[in-house]
């Protein structure tokens, strides 16, 4: 017969402790709180290094697992692996993404991982983990170098297992120099590139010259510097942007119009603007001409390799001015577009809207706090082994008493206390000779120790001057951004133009066809065919060089069309506007820039 469970409390029967609160208020705090932890621990980046938490922990996992620039790269997924596990739980996917916007070269001005395999283009994105792999870039080891020589504070991580830095120690400005995006609860940042040399020459002005004013450090960081060079169009909104920490900026393609053919003109364009792909670009441009919305071209190719770089040709119809059908690309394709700046960054751990002079002091500042607490480390470091060889050079004076002391005595530290008493040693340096193996300890020079010493006492000296003088201070630091800058230092990419200097503005009121008026067509005699203006005049004899000889000229117009005649007494119908038009002269036109007739006949060998 089975054993009846006897019955348990009841549930009901207790004492009720209900709290009674407004939804509204806990609803508030809750929000709050969520806010917070997103704004600080995911989507805003720290003034300080220009980091968020997840890159900051990559750079640091990196830094901890012993990679490094010269040594071999590693599965991506085993970096990914180990920050997740170790410093950022937030999923593989977020670390991963993060990790390979700073391998990416059309992203970052100055990449901090150094990446192998597919990481990802403008219109495609990155492999699988699994399939790439990574290690630090150069710059990386500027971000993390003296962290073990307390330059910066240390907090735990997510299970108070490990310890993890507060920020890196930064050897540059990263924050402006490589720029940052994230969208946070209630707010947002969108910080552009910048060059590294003109933001370090900001830096080491603001140093000299505290006072400075946002004109003085316009006149080093004069705008954006974008990983892929472009255009960038109208300077009064960064202006805004570097003084408020808010504006705006147009970005605009780099091109130029050529022959393509014999025939055709087209727009070769060089440089898109920042974050915005080839293929994006060539889809927009079909859809405008198929819905007829975009006029005058006839076909777009991507010829872009490794060896040129970017090289997107777009073919211009015939009649078509090229320089009209430019204005359009930009007018109504992502060959022109818009950045919005908002300079949000976390300061002492609060959001704040910052200017450039803002940004670049906050760094100084911080950097300053960094050289500082090396250099007292060091200090230390120097003045704990200063004593120790202090210490070794009272018992080498006389090794054979410090030797049979130690034998003689029962323990340790017996030992310790005779060679305290006897040598007048601290314990410090005590424990030291005791430590030592005795063929160590009988090995040393006392020449060598005393050399070390003088190094120590001058090291000590120039350390403890650095500590006492804000201006040495101040002066290392500038000295140390100067040498970054020497090394890892690079031209500037993007052109600056003021938007009312732009030519592309004239060429928008450039009618789209090119209008039917008179023209010559000419022929020289070594068989170039041209165009040029009826207003041209046309040189004979020997103000001519030979290949400029004019064998035929027909005057018609810029629509019109001519025939030629060849020796088989055919004729060949050619439409003048399919004809290289040569550019105004002083004097009379030369046809070097003309094509040869063969590119519209076909003549029959010799």
């Amino acid at each position: 017969m089975a054993r009846r469970t006897p019955p348990g409390p009841d549930l009901f029967d207790v004492e009720q402790k209900i709290i009674d609160i407004d939804v509204r208020d806990e609803m508030q705090g809750a929000f709050l709180e969520y806010a917070y932890s997103v704004i600080y621990s995911r989507a805003l980046p720290d003034a300080r290094d220009g980091l968020k938490p997840v890159q900051r922990r990559i750079l640091y996992g990196m830094h901890e697992m012993g990679l490094r620039p010269d040594k071999g790269h590693v599965k991506s997924s085993r970096v990914v692996g180990d920050v997740m596990g170790k410093y950022h739980p937030h999923g593989d996917g977020a670390i991963y993404d993060a990790l390979v916007r700073m391998a990416q070269p059309f992203t970052m001005r100055l990449p901090l991982v150094d990446g192998h395999g597919n990481f990802g283009s403008l219109d495609d994105g990155p492999a699988a983990s699994r399939y790439t792999e990574a290690r630090p870039a150069p710059a990386a080891l500027l971000m993390t170098g003296g962290l073990d020589e307390d330059t910066v504070a240390f907090v735990p991580n997510y299970d108070d297992q490990l310890m993890q830095p507060e920020v890196l120690p930064a050897a540059f400005p990263n924050l402006l120099v490589n720029g940052a995006a994230g969208i946070a609860v209630g707010m947002a940042t969108n910080m552009a590139p910048h060059n590294l040399v003109e933001v370090i020459a900001a830096c080491r002005h603001l140093i000299s010259n505290p006072d400075a004013s946002l004109d003085d450090l316009m006149r080093f960081v004069p705008g954006p510097d974008l990983p892929l060079g472009g255009r960038i169009v109208g300077l009064d909104g960064i202006r805004d942007a570097y003084e408020t920490g808010r504006g705006s900026f147009r970005t605009r393609a780099s091109a130029r119009i050529e022959n393509i053919t014999a025939r055709r003109k087209g727009i070769v364009v060089t440089e898109l603007p920042y974050l915005v792909g080839a293929e994006k670009v060539i889809e927009k441009v079909k859809t405008l001409v198929q819905s007829k919305k975009l006029q005058g071209i006839t076909a777009i190719n991507d010829l872009t390799d490794r060896t040129k770089g970017m090289h997107l040709v777009i073919e211009v119809k015939n009649g078509f001015n090229p320089e009209a059908v430019l204005a359009q690309l930009y007018k109504l394709t992502p060959m022109e577009e818009s950045f919005g700046i908002n300079n949000v960054a976390l300061v002492d751990g609060q959001p704040r809207t910052l200017g450039l002079r803002e940004l670049l002091t906050v760094y100084v500042d911080f950097r300053t706090d960094v050289v500082r607490r090396r250099t007292e480390y060091r200090l230390r470091r120097r003045q704990e082994r200063l004593h120790l060889v202090e210490g070794l050079l009272i018992a080498i004076l006389d090794i054979d008493e410090v030797i049979q002391l130690i034998r003689s005595s029962d323990d340790v530290a017996t030992a310790r206390t005779r060679l305290m008493q006897v040598f007048d040693l601290s314990e410090l340096q005590a424990n030291y000779i005791l430590e030592l193996q005795l063929r160590r300890l009988t090995k040393f020079s006392r020449i060598e120790l005393e050399t070390e010493r003088d190094e120590l006492q001058r090291e000590i000296e120039r350390l403890t001057a650095i500590l006492e003088d804000k201006a040495l201070l101040l002066k290392v630091v500038s000295d140390e951004l100067a040498e970054v800058a020497k090394v890892h230092g690079t031209p500037r990419r993007t052109v600056l133009l003021e938007s009312d200097g732009l030519s592309a503005t004239a060429a928008a009121a450039t009618p789209l066809e090119v209008a039917d008026d008179p023209c010559w067509v000419l022929l020289s005699s070594t068989g170039l065919l041209a165009r040029t203006s009826t207003d041209e005049p046309l040189g004979t004899g020997g103000a001519r060089r030979k290949h400029d000889v004019i064998v035929s000229a027909v005057k018609t117009t810029a629509r019109g069309s001519v025939g030629i005649v060849t020796s088989a007494g055919t004729v060949v119908r050619l439409s003048v506007l399919e004809l290289p038009a040569l550019p105004p002269t002083n004097g009379s036109p030369t046809l070097s820039g003309g094509a040869p007739l063969a590119a519209f006949v076909d003549l029959p060998a010799g």
